[in-house]
């Protein structure tokens, strides 16, 4: 196989890689590795209050992560044998952190070549300033210090929930019917892809 075909292999795998990495959270329990991270998670604090929470992954929106965090509240409240909830606390969390990569082209490599130490340099012109020049030892702030800045954000929600049997009081607005939540929220619920 020729080195054009290796690289043309390579290159696909991974852009395969890459893309099956570049999808949103499902909803799904809370898994810490691999491919698609995140979801949700409970844990019991008395007979019938509960910590429930929904972590994304950077591609998973706030909107999402709060709504897959109510459907989870709503379905644990079922399975435990309740017909509603209120929220006695919840809070949603935004981690972000900054990347500052420097554009490859502009950044060009340096060698030992047949005439001794060679590296590459640029004259070009524009006609509101005439004739530059740049090399990689001088630079140009035009030129040579361009970046791609870009800010990588996730949501994590998590609330307390009392659950109760029983009609649920109307007006209260931390008050939510567990079935009628299910109902109105199942056609926006992504399942994870089988495997």
């Amino acid at each position: 196989m020729s080195m054009k075909k290796v690289a043309v292999a390579a290159a696909l795998a991974i852009a395969a890689g890459l893309s099956a990495c570049a999808t949103p959270t499902p909803y799904q329990p809370k898994v810490t590795s691999g491919a698609v991270t995140g979801g949700f998670s409970e844990q019991k604090l008395e007979g019938d209050r509960y910590r429930v929470s929904f972590a994304g992954n950077s591609l998973t929106s706030r909107e999402t992560v709060e709504r897959y965090l109510l459907y989870r509240s709503a379905e644990l409240t079922v399975q435990q044998g309740y017909d509603w909830f209120e929220t006695a606390d919840h809070r949603t969390d935004r981690t972000a952190r900054t990347y500052v990569e420097p554009d490859p082209l502009a950044r060009p490599a340096f060698g030992w070549g047949p005439y001794g130490y060679w590296r590459p340099a640029w004259r070009y012109y524009g006609p509101s300033y005439g004739w530059r020049s740049w090399d990689p030892f001088w630079g140009d702030p035009f030129f040579a210090d361009r970046a791609e800045v870009r800010t990588v954000e996730k949501f994590e929600a998590a609330a307390e929930i009392v659950m109760h049997k029983g009609q649920k009081p109307q007006g209260d607005p931390r008050a939510y019917d567990a079935r009628e939540i299910m109902a109105n929220l199942a056609s926006t619920i992504q399942r994870p892809a089988p495997k």
